[in-house]
């Protein structure tokens, strides 16, 4: 019998993404800006841009899973790497799709935090082995997660791609 997964549809999505931000709204953080984490955290931030009227989105890439399962022993972060000084005394609000392990929440959230003023993350997943426990979630699971961006394969698999297993 196949493993039983957690299924996220682009309905869904739409509706765990407004009630995470919310979440963040009803807590009374209002992010100067939000700093995502690329690739599936670019999904999140867009959706809590809006819903929270939050226009300065960064992105930060982060290399670390590789194939189901299958990850690098470190999360790596990706050029370019933000400036500190655009994140400088700003409340920084982190978004990713899921927190597995935690390792790449806490290598986003420590490169913030000796220059923003608070950071925080949210996720729309977190998983119970997860390190850093996000303030915000939208639902906690155990199981793998098909999310909408990336439960099909590529169109056109590229080769050469930083870091490609």
């Amino acid at each position: 019998m196949a493993e039983e997964r957690e299924e996220l549809t682009w309905e869904l999505f739409g509706s765990a993404s407004r009630e995470l931000a919310e979440e963040v709204a009803a807590d009374g953080f209002a992010p100067d800006l939000i700093l995502s984490i690329a690739r599936g955290g670019l999904f999140v931030a867009g959706a809590l841009g809006y819903a929270l009227d939050v226009k300065n989105l960064h992105v930060m890439n982060v290399e670390f899973y590789t194939g189901i399962d299958q990850r690098l022993d470190l999360p790596v972060m990706l050029p370019p790497v933000p400036n500190v000084v655009d994140l400088t005394r700003k409340k920084v609000l982190v978004t990713d799709d899921v927190a597995d392990t935690g390792a790449t929440l806490k290598l986003v959230r420590d490169f913030c935090a000796d220059h923003v003023a608070d950071v925080r993350c949210a996720v729309i997943y977190e998983k119970p082995a997860s390190t850093v426990k996000a303030e915000y979630v939208w639902r906690r699971t155990d199981r793998w997660i098909n999310f909408p961006w990336s439960v099909l394969p590529p169109v056109v698999k590229r080769e050469g791609q930083v870091l490609d297993a």
